[in-house]
């Protein structure tokens, strides 16, 4: 019994997690132009290059990091990861068709990134994540035994400074200042001591 408590609560904080995540996306951060992150660098890079849409490229890039999801993280981890990515990109297609009053870019810049962390650390603490360029990242904190957060910013600032030829460079500045904001609050959820859920939430670091 209490095993299935721990379960729902895990999938009642993914929820919460995804939809937090898409808040931030869709009420604070798109509205600007500013990237959550590095998969949205990369499908910008491969439509540069080689002409790839955009959508296309983006679908590309998850599809890749959840094949070797599977290999590494295993099934239900995956499948965890593909139910968050489905409800975050809902809440956004949902919270895009409002036009909501913006005070000032910063603002929004900082409240957008500081719901960006906190929904991602749900996800991560609870054994599943938000697709992406964190797939990676949780790959090299597991063998290297990093904080998640640390290893994201390095890999999403890697990204963002190559896509500065094809983006203006304010807009990367802004997309750096949102990484290092969500990314030291995403490490500071993954440090939280929270009992049973600590329990479930990192069982991937001990495959």
């Amino acid at each position: 019994m209490i095993g299935l408590k721990k379960k729902v609560a895990s999938y009642v904080i993914l929820v919460l997690g995804a939809i937090i995540q898409g808040m931030a996306m869709s009420l604070f951060l798109f509205p600007h132009s500013i990237p959550s992150g590095g998969a949205a660098g990369l499908a910008i890079l491969t439509n540069y290059f080689f002409n790839v849409p955009l959508g296309l490229g983006l679908w590309f890039s998850n599809a890749v990091f959840l094949i070797f999801a599977i290999r590494f993280f295993g099934f239900p981890w995956t499948i965890r990861t593909i139910i968050s990515v489905g409800i975050t990109s809902t809440t956004v297609s949902f919270l895009t068709q409002f036009t909501i009053p913006h005070i000032h870019l910063i603002i929004d810049l900082i409240c957008g990134a500081i719901l960006f962390g906190i929904g991602v650390g749900m996800l991560i603490r609870v054994g599943s994540s938000s697709g992406g360029m964190v797939i990676p990242a949780l790959m090299i904190a597991r063998m290297k035994k990093w904080h998640p957060g640390k290893v994201m910013l390095g890999i999403n600032l890697f990204i963002f400074l190559l896509t500065s030829v094809t983006i203006e460079y304010t807009i990367i500045v802004y997309a750096i200042i949102c990484q290092f904001i969500s990314t030291t609050i995403i490490d500071q959820i993954f440090a939280l001591h929270l009992g049973e859920i600590k329990q479930f939430a990192l069982s991937w670091r001990r495959k």
